[in-house]
């Protein structure tokens, strides 16, 4: 695995690169995450994909781009900026590109802002509308309680809405793991993602734009994002969302193999 550091104008990515390297017939599938986790969610998805050259993003506030947080200032348009300019300044100049949750939202920004980068986009356990008042309201009281003395715990409680019920009852390491995470959550990144998902738009109708291969998938137990939200993207992108069974939110973590496997084959469609 290789790491790279990428400053843009004011945000800072960092991108590791797992598998064969990218060419110009083999662009690579970039991996968004989710909140508040960073890259490491992916890792058992990227085990599943040995053949596929994969670059794992770490957003601004962070993993290893922990330092880069910017808890007034980011937004998911600097986010998706500072993508793209990891990519472009590793010389890459077309791949697909799939996000959950969190990530989905940067994805979409990335889209309205550069379509041209986008060989393929996966969406996962994400949606396109906007927050509504309370979402929002609820997003900005977690971004304050993360700066003041809860820290990491403003967000312990997510757990009960990232994992599904079956994870819950049945895979006792994923819940230890994603307690883990929560815990280890940075404050400053805390704060600035969910300022910055706080004020998103609208972007369904950026995804009817788009003309290139999709994938839509949501675990069945999502609480946060359900069918509704997914049936929608599926058919502003032209296509069929894809069920996980016994996942929630947290969809890559709870059931790998299965998304692993719907990457691969937006990957295949889109190369």
């Amino acid at each position: 695995m290789e790491s790279v550091s990428v400053e843009g104008d004011t945000m800072v990515t960092v991108v590791h690169h797992h598998g064969p390297s990218p060419g110009a017939d083999r662009p690579p599938l970039v991996l968004l995450h989710g909140f508040p986790l960073d890259s490491q969610m992916w890792a058992e998805v990227i085990a599943e994909l040995p053949q596929i050259p994969v670059l794992a993003v770490d957003l601004p506030g962070f993993g290893a781009a922990r330092e880069a947080a910017e808890p007034d200032g980011a937004t998911l348009e600097s986010f998706a900026d500072a993508v793209v300019g990891a990519l472009r300044d590793a010389g890459i100049s077309r791949a697909v590109v799939a996000g959950l949750s969190m990530g989905g939202y940067v994805l979409m920004a990335l889209a309205q802002r550069h379509a041209d980068l986008l060989a393929g986009v996966g969406l996962l356990d994400t949606k396109a509308g906007e927050d509504t008042v309370e979402a929002r309201t609820g997003r900005l009281s977690v971004a304050n309680r993360a700066l003041g003395p809860d820290g990491a715990q403003a967000v312990a409680g997510m757990i009960e809405g990232l994992l599904g019920p079956t994870s819950r009852a049945e895979r006792s390491e994923v819940v230890e793991q994603v307690r883990h995470w929560l815990a280890q959550a940075p404050p400053e990144g805390i704060a600035g993602a969910q300022r910055a998902m706080a004020t998103r738009p609208d972007r369904l109708a950026v995804l009817q734009t788009l003309q290139v291969p999709a994938l839509v998938l949501y675990g069945s137990e999502d609480a946060l994002a359900g069918a509704e939200a997914h049936e929608a993207m599926a058919r502003a992108l032209g296509t069929e969302p894809v069920v996980v069974q016994g996942a929630g939110h947290l969809s890559a973590v709870e059931e790998p193999a299965a998304v692993a496997e719907a990457l691969a084959q937006l990957y295949q469609r889109s190369i």
